[in-house]
């Protein structure tokens, strides 16, 4: 395929991105209501939504939420994960997308690119998300099933460095020109993810970010507007695809943005 013909792709991070909330510490509550967690981890998990709503997690902050993660999921029941999600991912999710989001995702389709959601978050949440809002695909953390349950042990973290090494796989995949390819993300944490696009853009930037972004003069954008997305897009039938129990390892988590998950591969 010639460099003329070579597809582009803008490529989104997810909370605080295109969630107005972290979108695993937000399912704390029925992970609670199924018997996954206790009320100590809700209220951890009420706690983590606050500080992460006020300036983000930093890498410390989510080492140690992986190591948290690993200790919490191990042993749980994928399919009662499934069930729990299944009930209850419109409603939770669905009213925290930004209107602003949507739009920006929409005038990208339009242009005839792929829109791509790049998350820290376990897949089989990322996914999901990504099919409410007309995304083309999603890349997510990954974690290990055996036997129908977790084993704790994560397989790809999704987060800094990897992110980008995730979007250049895609991109080898799916001939990306990624010097033409856009992408937007809140976080330093991200700063990878944005410096290996041609287009990078800021999306409500954190303190070091908005920094960063005016020295390099990238875009800084404003997103303030979350809606309910259900009369605006259609719902494919097969959406809720589980969260699977790394969400509230996250969630329990102080300060947590990310969580991981395994998708069943083993076919």
């Amino acid at each position: 395929m010639t460099e003329a013909t070579k597809r582009v792709a803008a490529f989104f991070d997810l909370d605080k991105t295109v969630i107005a909330k972290s979108s695993t510490l937000a399912f704390s509550r029925p992970f609670f209501q199924g018997g996954l967690i206790n009320r100590r981890a809700v209220l951890k998990s009420a706690y983590a939504q606050f500080v992460f709503m006020q300036s983000g997690a930093d890498a410390d902050q989510v080492d140690r939420m992986r190591a948290h993660l690993t200790a919490l999921c191990e042993g749980w029941d994928i399919e009662q994960v499934r069930s729990i999600v299944e009930e209850t991912l419109h409603d939770i999710v669905d009213p925290l997308i930004y209107a602003e989001a949507a739009e920006l995702i929409t005038d990208h389709k339009n242009q005839g690119h792929d829109v791509v959601v790049v998350s820290a978050s376990g897949e089989e949440i990322v996914r999901p998300i990504a099919r409410m809002i007309g995304a083309t695909d999603s890349v997510g953390t990954q974690m290990v099933a055996q036997d129908g349950r977790y084993t704790g042990e994560i397989e790809f973290y999704c987060y800094g460095e990897n992110k980008a090494v995730a979007m250049k796989q895609l991109a080898a995949e799916r001939d990306y020109d990624l010097t033409a390819c856009y992408a937007y993300s809140d976080s330093i944490t991200d700063v990878p993810m944005l410096e290996v696009v041609g287009h990078p853009a800021t999306v409500n930037p954190d303190r070091a970010l908005k920094k960063l972004a005016t020295e390099r003069g990238w875009p800084m954008l404003t997103f303030s507007k979350p809606v309910s997305l259900r009369s605006r897009i259609q719902m494919p039938s097969g959406t809720a695809v589980a969260i699977t129990a790394a969400s509230l390892g996250v969630a329990a988590a102080a300060g947590a943005t990310w969580y991981g998950i395994r998708r069943r591969r083993r076919k």
